[in-house]
């Protein structure tokens, strides 16, 4: 088929819940992708925050050949132990955050955020949740319950009961908020949907903390900052706080499928059999793959590389703001989760059609914002020629200098 046949057979028989870009992608290497007639693009989307180590990668490739050889889905789902599970769950217990110590899997970061959601609910015997404005949680009925963007959430009403919200970053209308039957506060260590939005220092132990004193468990949302996305594996375990949950996906397996959620040996205590499950709970090949993706996190240093390179993005877009006073309003990220925020959203449209002509994909997000998020296997020579392109783009979009 050529990519006018697919384009409309895809119009035709999707729900329209995008409004989708024309151009069909047919295969990828790194950060690079290639469409239909041969075009090659520079991704700074990271497909959404997933292809971790980049398209193609040989680790993933070689680990879905392999485990597929031996067997994708056991007998009785998760009724059955896995080599490939067991591999992944002993990588995993060694990289999580104390005081976490066992881990479900699930297949996106809403299931997860979702699982987290009930089961604080049966531990604690209580309610009600606490999110933030301005986050994202997911796509599902109690995680949109959760999310604190009203043009996400409101138009699904009703909505799961006992949700609210406190402003991000603000200790103390969280402490006024939380009451005897707050079963769970949710938080992302950084906000990615919500506009790259990060928080004061001592912020999120300063909700751990308030969350013990109160018998509130605390759900630290990581499915998009887990995974070395912002340097560290994990962006809550140099802040003190200490996660009753961690929920995860998009990083950890490279592009194939999978959340997880961990939690502590205290939490895992008050639950039983049949509090939760799932046919694919720990899928041997997503395991596999997923375990494989770590490895390479690790063994190619990929924390210190993506800090180093944030630092560096940051530096080279800072100026921007000055150069493009007319346009640009703020830059700001940590590791590779970068955010240039534009003076309204005609200027983000814009700035994103500009960048698409240069064969360049980033995503708009808040609707005035373009977020850059490719994998963290980016060469410095590539994120250089993507800013140098977002840069052009921008230039273009900027109102002339008066003389």
């Amino acid at each position: 088929m050529n990519s006018r046949d697919i384009i409309a057979l895809e119009d035709a028989h999707m729900p329209p819940f995008f409004a989708k870009i024309p151009i069909v992608i047919e295969r990828g290497d790194g950060v690079r992708v290639w469409d239909a007639e041969g075009n090659a693009y520079l991704d700074f989307t990271a497909g959404w925050g997933v292809t971790s180590i980049g398209h193609a990668h040989p680790a993933i490739c070689a680990a879905l050949a392999e485990q597929s050889g031996l067997i994708m889905q056991g007998p009785n789902a998760g009724l059955t132990y896995s080599p490939a599970r067991a591999g992944l769950l002993s990588l995993l217990t060694e990289l999580l955050p104390v005081p976490l110590t066992r881990v479900f899997f699930s297949n996106s970061g809403a299931e997860a955020n979702d699982a987290a959601l009930k089961l604080a609910r049966r531990v604690t015997g209580r309610l009600g949740v606490i999110a933030t404005h301005g986050s994202f949680h997911g796509r599902t009925l109690s995680t949109l319950s959760l999310t604190g963007q009203a043009a996400q959430r409101d138009r699904f009403a009703p909505l799961v009961p006992g949700c609210r919200f406190v402003p991000y970053d603000d200790l103390g209308a969280l402490r006024e908020s939380l009451d005897g039957d707050t079963a769970a506060v949710i938080v992302e260590p950084l906000q990615g949907e919500g506009g790259v939005r990060i928080p004061s220092a001592g912020y999120l132990e300063g909700v751990s903390e308030l969350c013990r004193a109160n018998g509130t468990l605390l759900i630290v949302d990581e499915v998009q900052t887990g995974f070395c996305r912002t340097g560290p594996m994990f962006a809550v375990s140099a802040t003190g706080a200490r996660p009753d949950f961690l929920t995860m996906a998009k990083g950890i397996a490279g592009g194939f499928p999978l959340g997880a959620f961990a939690v502590s040996e205290e939490v895992s205590a008050g639950l039983g059999a049949g509090d939760h499950g799932g046919t694919y709970c720990g899928n041997p090949l997503a395991c596999a793959v997923a375990s494989a993706v770590i490895r390479v996190l690790i063994d190619e240093g990929l924390a210190d590389h993506v800090a180093v390179l944030g630092r560096w993005a940051l530096g080279e877009m800072a100026s921007w703001r000055d150069a493009f006073p007319g346009v640009v309003t703020a830059v700001r990220g940590k590791g590779l989760l970068l955010l240039l925020e534009l003076r309204d959203d005609d200027a983000a449209a814009r700035v994103d059609a500009e960048c698409l002509s240069r064969r360049l994909f980033v995503r708009r997000t808040q609707g005035n914002a373009i977020r850059v998020f490719p994998a963290l296997t980016i060469t410095q020579a590539e994120l250089a020629e993507g800013l140098a392109t977002l840069r052009a783009a921008v230039a273009a979009v900027a109102p002339p200098e008066r003389a």
